[in-house]
């Protein structure tokens, strides 16, 4: 009897235990997502230098030529060698069907970052003058662009708080603690262009302004759980 009675209750705390795991816990899942506008300081100049013609070494030569002086500009400009690097460097043999010959053509891609931006009209000047005769594109950047991270996360949390709220208040319910946190990549930080300064600087700003920075969005997107509460 006393078996019976102990193969009785060990069934009965099974059978809860069973009943309480297959009862879900109420809960709510969304994704906040938090922006922070930046006015860029830096700027990251992708810059090519090219040559072409008849001889291979004759090519080379003349770009060796140009990218050497291109460094010593920038490194008398006080740029430091952290922010030049050597992107590519190619050396292509082409031919040309019409007159059945070969060309050479050479080319070095180098990135130059500059920490002031009030330097940039006076370095991209300073750049065409030794030779270099290529602008593949700007991308703008921030200095301090892991604060402005940290803040776009802590709005993307608090924006997820709230859509949880409104979520659960029309249904009687308030949310609890939250389970889970999990960030979505948002990829690269890309500049916004005002699109009004870009023209101002473009047609009425004189020729000593060729960019405008506008401004970056620095985002993030959070997906957050929370468990919901009966009122």
């Amino acid at each position: 009897m006393k078996s019976i009675l102990i193969l009785f209750a060990a069934m009965s705390t099974f059978a809860i235990q069973a009943q309480q795991v297959l009862t879900p816990q109420p809960m709510v899942t969304v994704t906040g997502e938090g922006i922070v506008k930046v006015i860029p300081d830096q700027v990251l100049i992708k810059s090519r230098i090219e040559h072409e013609g008849d001889d291979a070494q004759e090519v080379k030569r003349k770009n060796d030529e140009v990218v050497n002086q291109v460094i010593k500009y920038l490194k008398a400009q006080g740029i430091p060698e952290k922010n030049i690097q050597t992107d590519y460097l190619n050396l292509n043999k082409n031919y040309n069907y019409n007159d059945k010959t070969y060309s050479y053509v050479a080319n070095q891609a180098i990135s130059i970052k500059l920490e002031d931006l009030k330097n940039y009209e006076k370095i991209i000047s300073g750049l065409m003058g030794v030779g270099l005769n290529r602008i593949d594109g700007i991308q703008f950047k921030s200095s301090e662009i892991e604060k402005h991270k940290t803040e776009a996360r802590k709005k993307a949390v608090l924006d997820a708080k709230k859509k949880a709220t409104e979520y659960a208040t029309p249904l009687n319910q308030s949310i609890g603690r939250a389970f889970s946190i999990s960030e979505i990549e948002t990829g690269n930080f890309p500049p916004v262009y005002r699109v009004n300064e870009m023209m101002k600087a473009s047609s009425d700003a004189g020729p000593q302004e060729t960019i405008a920075p506008g401004e970056m969005e620095v985002s993030s997107k959070i997906t957050v759980g929370f468990h919901l509460n009966q009122e």
